[in-house]
């Protein structure tokens, strides 16, 4: 089979959710490693003033994209942004954009969602459902598409403690939900919420389960792959270790004990760190791309669980996925591929990995400069023997009361035998003398 970078040859790829953390890491990876790829189309909308084109610029000029610059310092010409808002109708595309779009469009990487877990149901379902039906009928329409690959989570079916490479069938029927909101107002929603989720977590993996539905109904003419990746962390290779750019997952669980914000949390011994590093995801997503579009399968690629959990919930509960699918990917790479797309999670250092990401958590989220970590490691190791020397001394504090509590209680009890034995004494004198 063509390698890889053989595959995305003159391809033109559209990618949704490019600005967000896994959507510039896929855009990046994509450039650097498959260069001769035709072009790039990515829907952005307007915000905070920005144009589409204004807000491409200012991502392509972040320190993710520094290494891209060096080795092929034309990967801008590639990147095409569109305006588009996909909570709209028919994804605020213009008309002459939609024409391009569906001429000459070969694969679809799905990576918008809103990923807050606190979203209100209204808006997990426009941003994670609406949209994502409405780009399977914008795809329907594309003439050369070869892959809709469509990103999702691996807690999906959290409610389930074992999790097949399968889509099951949602709760409720997203067609009938998304009528039923529509003449809903938002105390009612507000209000069935938790009756609609059941025992899901909360509304963001509510609404990528019924996303998968819709991806595997309205999408079943298609070439579908899906990705389940587990809680996304920072970069374990590539484009450097430890790149982060949010406060998500455990990232902000690192800053808040880094900080000494954080010093306990509730968890359970038994449970496994779901965490995954963000470039495995990302060529993931490139492999099972790659894959679909040589076979022509609709499956369902992987599911990636190793991570850190989230909150409460994760924190406290263990599930066990199959990973076939990855097993039988890797296996299908040629020694190239393996090195470029690596997608082989057990070669991870993870003492290594997690002390790089503390790092990008302070280098890239923080913005905080390098050159005082010394100093602060030694503030840390003052404040760490401090705290050595306090328990110590309450260690001792609490033996030495320990001590004079059973000094005083064999006090206690020697002048109760003494009592006791004055009294028999007495008594033993008192009936002799009535005898």
């Amino acid at each position: 089979m063509v390698s890889i970078p053989e595959y995305y040859e003159d391809k033109n790829v559209l990618i949704t959710g490019a600005t967000g953390f896994l959507g510039k890491v896929l855009l990046e990876k994509l450039l650097r490693s498959c260069p001769k790829v035709n072009s790039v189309f990515v829907l952005v909308r307007q915000k905070a003033g920005q144009t589409p084109q204004e807000r491409i610029d200012e991502l392509i000029s972040c320190k993710l994209f520094d290494r891209l610059r060096d080795e092929n310092p034309d990967f801008r010409e590639k990147i095409i942004a569109i305006s588009s808002e996909l909570t709209q109708p028919k994804l605020a595309l213009s008309e002459e954009d939609k024409e391009v779009i569906i001429d000459s469009t070969n694969i679809i990487f799905h990576c918008a969602a809103t990923v807050r877990f606190n979203e209100n149901l209204r808006d997990a379902v426009q941003l994670n459902v609406i949209a994502t039906r409405q780009l399977i009928l914008l795809a329907q329409q594309m003439k050369n598409l070869e892959v809709f690959m469509h990103v999702s989570t691996a807690y999906a079916y959290c409610n389930r403690k074992h999790i097949d490479e399968v889509v099951y069938p949602p709760p409720v029927d997203p067609k009938k939900l998304i009528d039923s909101l529509e003449w809903m107002d938002d105390g009612l929603v507000n209000d069935i919420t938790p009756k609609l989720i059941g025992d899901r977590p909360n509304t963001y993996i509510y609404t990528k389960a019924l996303a998968e539905y819709v991806v595997q109904q309205e999408g079943a003419k298609l070439n579908v792959a899906i990705v389940r990746p587990s809680i996304v962390g920072a970069s374990w290779k590539e484009p450097f270790p430890g790149w982060i750019d949010n406060f998500n997952g455990p990232s902000g669980l690192f800053i808040a004990a880094g900080k000494g914000i954080l010093r306990t949390m509730r968890a359970s011994n038994n449970a496994l760190a779901d965490l995954v590093p963000v470039d495995i995801v990302v060529n993931t997503s490139l492999a099972a791309a790659w894959y679909s579009g040589i076979n022509r399968m609709m499956k369902a690629i992987t599911r990636l669980h190793k991570a850190m959990v989230f909150l409460e919930y994760f924190t406290s509960n263990s599930w066990v996925w199959n990973t076939d699918n990855v097993n039988m990917l890797m296996n299908q790479l040629n020694p190239e591929d393996k090195k470029t797309f690596n997608i082989d999670v057990r070669q991870l250092h993870w003492a290594e990995y997690i002390e790089n990401y503390c790092m990008g958590t302070k280098k890239y989220v923080l913005n905080e400069e390098m050159s005082g970590l010394p100093a602060a490691r030694k503030h840390l190791n003052k404040l760490r023997n401090i705290r050595y020397g306090f328990n110590t001394i309450l260690v001792i504090l609490i033996w030495r009361i320990f001590i004079a509590r059973s000094q005083m209680a064999r006090n206690i009890w020697y002048f109760v035998v003494s009592l006791c034995y004055k009294f028999l004494s007495y008594f033993r004198a008192s009936s002799t003398m009535r005898y």
